[in-house]
């Protein structure tokens, strides 16, 4: 409907109801007149439902009379016992017309026993709670007086469809909230739109349309389906989160038929956001079956996993993740001429993240913004863009993780990492496996020929201070990939059903930027797989395998830690793609760490490493140990020497609860 139709269909509109409001008017009118014959029922002029029938002809789409009563079914005593009450708020000659007809100067409303004497075919089923004006709570009763002279008033949601005002109800806000417009589909979830539209349009005629259930974790991809197939099918879509669904029975009635009204009043869908629910709510479960049961209107529900009700089948269209072409098309189309000359980077782009369609445009946005001429850089310049490209991708994929796990910041790189040759290439391989997934697994086909295994895990094992953070900072920092650190002794929980959740949120909130997840103190849930005892050994083999098989699947780099590598099952280790064995230092690799901890801008003074590589600590003390030093020679405005070394290593030794030896320390001052 145009600006221009739109105005013309709420006069048209307007003069419809005033007419509709004439006939009831002239009944009151009639009734109120004590020398009419009250015997006689009242019945509308041929001349006043002409005019009626001239308005509504005219009009560019049915008055809201005519399909409010149409949608509920309203006889044509309940319509006029409608308009009845809706005269009392606009038209001001209602109050002393029913004040003269019940024939009382203090009754200036109407009530149903008005209703009954007073307006054609009247029949007392209107007001039963089962009929459309109680049911659909489009009139109100109050509880003043008996049933029949208690008053009578319209809903205001209601009075202000009638006058062609659209609203969403307030008793809705904060349950409900309307849903704009898409950013645009890729193919694949566009076909998913077009698949949900054509089910309901098939289903049309039925009392009920069918429930469809969008599965997966693509939220935004869900909605933006929903979205799409209502906005084909001429429907507004509204969302419920489904942590805001009353549990209690009555409240979740009341909730429903609130909203079955609304949905019949204002064409629209609702879509049921099940994305955040925890399934182990089972009061909460309860009460979205009961509403997917005994919704009327248009329903949708999303979430991660499928979901049944015993009496009313839900109809599933699994959503996934937009293809690695998709993807590489939606980055050209935002990059435009200047994606040709990134020279890789785009292929980049998708093989380590995986965005959805808005965020994609945002990021093009974004970097395009920084490097356009005038921001310090020009506009031929690929290079920086591909850079910024990386960066904004980064800083777009965080948020959903900064609440769940610790970000560290890289700075370490493999020319400061000591360690033996072998692990040195193991961590490149580590790195190069990063790189090429997308050449090795899709090119080259081996995602299609088998989708277990894809993702790259490591296991990190060895003694505290060996390293094994530090490699992991190294890998992000050559990868140019956040690191997060999951401490596993605190995800993991006592309760059934909760380790699994925390691990959940953990790798969905990583999936987006394949930043890489450093699972600290595996020790916690892995352990030696014996013998099934109890449930306890079984839900813990279910919370190991659930994490094994997360990591599998990963899109990004995952990695365990361990002190204990012995205590790990060797059925679980052949599950986890490699394996680094940290040892603790010897005594020349102990020297190297020396000579590398301090940065270059530190002042020293008659430092020897050898000497120092006595001691018989791992390089996170050594670190430890320095660092201290440090802080010991700023204090006294002087250079780090042997003596502040010394000092140090006592405290660190002190921590350890180890003594000091003389052959570790003879010679140093």
């Amino acid at each position: 409907m145009s600006a221009a139709e739109s105005i013309n269909w709420h006069e048209a509109n307007q003069r419809y109801l005033m007419e509709a409001l004439a006939e009831v008017r002239q009944a009151l009118e009639r009734h109120a007149t004590p020398s009419e014959d009250r015997s006689a029922a009242f019945e509308p002029g041929e001349s006043a439902q002409q005019a009626l029938r001239d308005v509504a002809a005219a009009m560019s789409a049915p008055p809201a009379l005519d399909t409010l009563c149409e949608v509920f079914g309203l006889s044509l005593f309940e319509r006029q016992v409608l308009l009845l009450c809706a005269g009392m708020e606009l038209d001001g000659i209602f109050t002393s017309l029913c004040a003269a007809a019940l024939g009382e100067p203090r009754r200036t409303y109407p009530t149903f026993n008005l209703a009954l004497a007073a307006l054609p075919k009247p029949h007392w089923s209107a007001l039963s709670p089962a009929g459309p004006l109680r049911h659909w709570r489009l009139l109100e009763i109050g509880t003043s007086e008996g049933f029949t002279m208690s008053p009578l008033r319209i809903d205001e949601r209601v009075l202000h469809y009638l006058t062609g005002v659209q609203y969403l109800d307030e008793r809705l806000v904060g349950f409900v909230e309307p849903m704009q417009g898409t950013d645009g589909l890729v193919p694949s979830h566009r076909e998913l739109a077009q698949r949900l539209a054509a089910t309901w349009s098939q289903a049309a005629g039925n009392r009920h349309l069918p429930v469809v259930q969008l599965c997966g974790n693509e939220r935004v991809s869900q909605r933006a389906i929903a979205a799409k197939a209502c906005a084909t099918l001429g429907l507004s879509l509204h969302m419920m989160p489904a942590q805001v669904i009353p549990i209690e029975p009555r409240e979740l009635e009341a909730l429903m038929r609130l909203w079955d009204r609304e949905a019949a009043l204002s064409a629209s869908a609702l879509l049921v956001d099940c994305g955040e629910m925890d399934m182990s709510d089972a009061a909460r479960e309860s009460a979205i079956t009961r509403l997917i049961e005994g919704s009327r209107g248009a329903l949708i529900v999303s979430g991660r996993n499928r979901r049944s009700t015993p009496h009313r089948p839900l109809i599933t269209l699994e959503v996934d993740k937009s293809t690695a072409d998709e993807q590489r098309a939606l980055w050209q189309s935002g990059l435009g001429a200047v994606a040709s000359s990134l020279d890789g980077r785009v292929e980049a782009l998708v093989s380590q993240f995986c965005l959805n369609v808005p965020t994609i445009k945002a990021v093009c946005a974004e970097a395009l913004g920084r490097v356009k001429p005038g921001n310090g850089h020009s506009a031929e310049s690929p290079n920086d863009l591909g850079t910024v490209l990386w960066d904004v991708c980064r800083v777009q994929a965080r948020p959903r993780l900064e609440n769940l796990a610790q970000c560290i910041k890289p700075v370490a790189s493999m020319d400061e990492l000591v360690l033996p040759e072998a692990q040195k290439l193991i961590l490149q391989e580590i790195a190069m496996h990063v790189r090429r997934r997308m050449k090795v697994y899709e090119s080259w086909g081996f995602a299609a020929k088998s989708s277990r295994g894809l993702g790259i895990s490591a296991l990190f094992a060895g003694a505290s201070g060996t390293g094994k953070t530090m490699a992991a900072e190294v890998l992000a920092n050559e990868l140019q990939l956040d690191l997060y650190h999951i401490d596993l002794s605190q995800v993991v929980s006592k309760y059934i059903g909760e380790t699994e959740k925390n691990l959940r949120q953990v790798f969905d909130a990583a999936e987006e930027g394949g930043a890489i997840l450093l699972f600290d103190e595996a020790d916690a849930l892995f352990g030696k797989r014996g013998e099934v005892k109890d449930s306890h050994d079984r839900y813990a083999n279910i919370e190991i395998s659930y994490l094994l098989q997360r990591m599998e699947t990963y899109r990004g780099l995952a990695i365990l830690t361990t002190n204990m590598k012995s205590a790990l099952d060797t059925a679980f280790l052949r599950r986890i793609r490699f394996v680094v064995q940290f040892p603790f230092p010897n005594a020349a690799q102990r020297a190297e760490i020396w000579r590398r901890i301090f940065p270059a801008d530190t002042p020293t003074e008659g430092l020897d490493a050898d000497k120092l590589a006595r001691l018989n600590v791992a390089g996170g003390n050594i670190r430890n140990i320095a660092l201290h030093a440090a802080f010991l020679a700023a204090d006294g405005d002087e250079p780090v020497r042997m003596a502040h070394l010394l000092r140090a290593a006592r405290t660190e030794y002190g921590k350890l609860e180890k003594s000091l030896t003389e052959a570790e320390v003879r010679g140093w001052i």
